[in-house]
């Protein structure tokens, strides 16, 4: 089968930071379906493996979220058959998705949504969970459309942040705020549900504080958590909950004492990586974003699609999103 991967870690502009190759196809473990990749979408955990580095001699492939046909299933699997459509956002210690075929444990699989394309549909099972799982799981904000509150979401118009702000406005009763500094991803968070956005490239306190909103209950720090982090504290109300998926090389949560605001950190692959006993609840959210979607409530998250599944269009998306000025979700179909 063909597949797209690498052997050392380069800059993105270098032929050989990413190649096409062949692999044979895989065999299902027992909770395994092979799925027949139609379509992939990128995300910048994508990249920051990229620049990891492999083991000498070996070629790596990457690639999370996918959308694609069942091809056959394992010998334990249960929830899927042959020719079903499903999409996810696979596992970080197993081979990745780009590649034609594809084996994943089905109890993190859902249906893809039948109003979708499977470009589309790609767009979206990795952000939907890191959203969901950080709002409802890990910050436990409550799915109630009466519940009053408000949720800073810093990063809007990112992959997590776009789906973010739909999954807050459709699901609780939060006022939701997104930051965003350019005019594109302003209209991109309105228009996804953002009650209001404030410019993250200033002082999130004093942009708060324009819109009359001085102080918020609920903190989704997406990206740039480091920079914006010494202001968290002060525009949090007390006993709030502050949430966090990048990688700010240290955080002192003692700031956050005096208020008795919790810290939450969101991972989509502990449930994965550990065979965690509520591991299918990605399953489960899965299927519920799908039909969500079906319903006309949720939209992909889809701004680009750069044709064919290949490296030299996988480099042009690994540019895109290393650039810091993607909207969205960047995607790829078809081998």
């Amino acid at each position: 089968m063909k597949a797209v991967g690498f052997r050392k870690s380069l800059p993105i502009n270098e032929a050989e930071s990413l190649i096409d190759f062949d692999l044979p196809e895989p065999t299902p473990r027992a909770r395994d379906l092979v799925v027949e990749v139609k379509a992939i979408s990128v995300n910048p955990v994508d990249t920051k493996m990229r620049m990891r580095g492999v083991p000498a001699g070996e070629t790596k492939v990457l690639g999370f979220d996918a959308a694609g046909v069942v091809k056959s299933v394992g010998k334990e699997a249960s929830l899927y058959r042959v020719g079903d459509e499903v999409f996810y956002a696979g596992s970080n210690i197993r081979p990745g998705t780009n590649s034609q075929f594809h084996a994943v444990d089905e109890r993190i699989v859902g249906r893809k949504p039948k109003k979708l394309s499977f470009a589309e549909a790609a767009a979206l099972p990795l952000t939907s969970i890191t959203a969901w799982e950080l709002l409802f799981d890990r910050m436990h904000v409550p799915r109630d459309l009466k519940a009053k509150g408000s949720l800073l979401v810093i990063g809007g118009a990112g992959g997590v942040g776009s789906i973010m702000i739909q999954l807050a406005r459709k699901l609780t009763g939060l006022t939701v705020i997104a930051t965003a500094s350019r005019r594109e991803t302003i209209k991109w968070c309105l228009e996804l549900g953002a009650h209001h956005t404030i410019d993250h490239s200033k002082a999130l306190p004093e942009e708060l504080m324009r819109i009359d909103l001085p102080e918020v209950n609920f903190v989704a720090s997406l990206t740039q958590t480091a920079k914006h982090y010494p202001s968290i504290p002060a525009l949090m109300a007390p006993q709030g909950a502050f949430g966090l998926i990048d990688d700010p090389g240290t955080l002192d949560i003692m700031p956050l004492r005096a208020k008795c605001i919790s810290a939450h950190w969101e991972g989509m692959f502990t449930r994965s990586t550990f065979t965690t006993p509520d591991i299918q609840a990605q399953h489960d959210l899965l299927n519920e974003v799908s039909r969500r979607v079906d319903a006309g409530e949720l939209r992909t998250t889809m701004t680009k699609n750069l044709g064919a599944i290949n490296a030299a269009n996988l480099r042009k998306a690994h540019a895109l999103i290393e650039s810091g000025t993607s909207i969205g979700k960047v995607v790829l179909e078809g081998f």
